[in-house]
């Protein structure tokens, strides 16, 4: 399975933030969507980083109160491992690993065209062996 059969699943709409917004809008807008991460963009569209519920809670442990009225580039994860329609969830998975992370932007011509998460992952994974698991036991029971 591809990400671009979980996007067809799951929709490609993904919550975005500007750079510039303040740390204490992100936090809002991650409560009021019940999400745990954005991607941070510019004007045209391209990640330029990507702000976690993670990267919240650093930013707070080093500068308390004073964190909510920074911009989200300055705490925001600048350098972003993404992902394109043709990659398999198996890759996705070792991305998630590797770099201890729990959400891939996914980036066609330079552009954000979805967002995968471990959820996301987890589910089609799931379905998966739940899926060869029945066939499995329909096999055995024609035997």
């Amino acid at each position: 399975m591809t990400v671009a059969r979980i996007l067809a699943e799951k929709g490609s709409s993904v919550v975005t933030v500007q750079p510039e917004r303040t740390l204490d809008d992100a936090i809002h807008l991650l409560a009021d969507k019940s999400i745990g991460a954005l991607v941070v963009c510019d004007p045209e569209g391209h990640v330029v980083g990507i702000i976690s519920e993670r990267d919240i809670m650093r930013a707070l442990a080093r500068q308390a109160g004073a964190a909510f009225d920074a911009p989200v580039s300055v705490h925001m994860t600048g350098t972003v491992t993404s992902c394109k329609r043709s990659t398999t969830i198996e890759e996705v998975m070792h991305l998630m690993t590797e770099g201890r992370f729990r959400h891939v932007p996914v980036c066609e011509d330079g552009k954000l065209v979805g967002l995968v998460s471990i959820g996301d992952v987890v589910k089609r994974r799931i379905a998966t062996v739940e899926a060869e698991h029945q066939a499995m036991r329909d096999y055995i029971t024609m035997a």
